[in-house]
């Protein structure tokens, strides 16, 4: 019995969501945009500060942020496989999402998933040209390396064998695209404020799934009894008893808390 209920605790998790993007693109646009939306819904968002991805090599500070987070949105767009870091990101956020507590959200921003996957299009040409600037720098990199403690890194430099650097990111990349998403441009018919509300609710539905608010209304169950909630206009946490009804809900007082 111990171990049974030792084994259905969950993980406590620092952050709600871990917000993963390529910054010359989406930055000051869409991630910008859908971060005040996370925020303003009291969803606890890690989003990278630009200003320190000047090096290649991620810290171990951000892969702890990485691994304190329960969501991640990884947003796609035509640059992101141009950013080592990006990639080294998404390596680590993909560790995470193969445990049954994490879950990983694709959004292709300007890209099809079908991009991703295969590294191909626009998407694909970003990719190749950081795969062989990788591959140039790295065999330099080695040497200097035996000479040298500490030096600042190049978005090219990274510190593993660049065989298995390549791999390691063509197959996150394809983990990741196979994922359930949301394609941008087929979404609402591209518009992202839409879009960005829809992620929002989906997000704040999987962390408070007992919540009977989102957005000022009963999700999920509106043909159900929500106008009750609405006469309402506040949670029924205290002082309420629920009864489920096959044609709606009831709502019963109980003795004051």
């Amino acid at each position: 019995m111990a171990s049974n209920s030792a084994s259905s605790v969950q993980k406590s998790f620092k952050y709600d969501v871990f917000l993963s993007f390529r910054a010359e693109d989406t930055r000051k646009t869409f991630v910008d945009h859908l971060y005040l939306a996370l925020v303003n819904k009291g969803i606890v968002t890690y989003k990278d500060d630009e200003t320190i991805k000047k090096g290649e090599r991620i810290s171990e500070q951000l892969i702890r942020s990485i691994e304190d987070s329960r969501f991640y949105i990884i947003v796609f767009s035509k640059n992101y496989a141009s950013s080592s870091w990006c990639l080294n990101e998404l390596v680590e956020i993909m560790k995470c999402q193969n445990t049954t507590e994490h879950t990983a959200y694709p959004i292709f921003y300007d890209v099809e998933p079908t991009e991703v996957r295969h590294q191909s299009g626009a998407f694909g040409e970003a990719f190749a040209k950081l795969v062989a600037k990788h591959e140039k720098g790295s065999g330099m990199f080695s040497f200097l390396k035996l000479f040298t403690r500490k030096r600042k890194r190049t978005s090219e430099e990274v510190d593993l064998d660049k065989e298995e650097d390549v791999g390691r990111w063509r197959y996150a990349l394809t983990e990741a695209a196979g994922l359930a998403g949301m394609e941008l441009k087929n979404t609402f018919n591209g518009h992202e404020a839409k879009s960005i509300q829809q992620i929002v609710e989906e997000v704040s539905l999987k962390l408070y799934p007992f919540n009977p608010r989102v957005d000022g209304k009963l999700v999920g169950m509106e043909t159900r009894g929500s106008r009750g909630w609405e006469v309402l206009g506040k949670p029924l946490w205290r002082g309420l008893f629920l009864i489920t009804y096959p044609f709606g809900l009831k709502v019963k007082a109980l003795s004051k808390m």
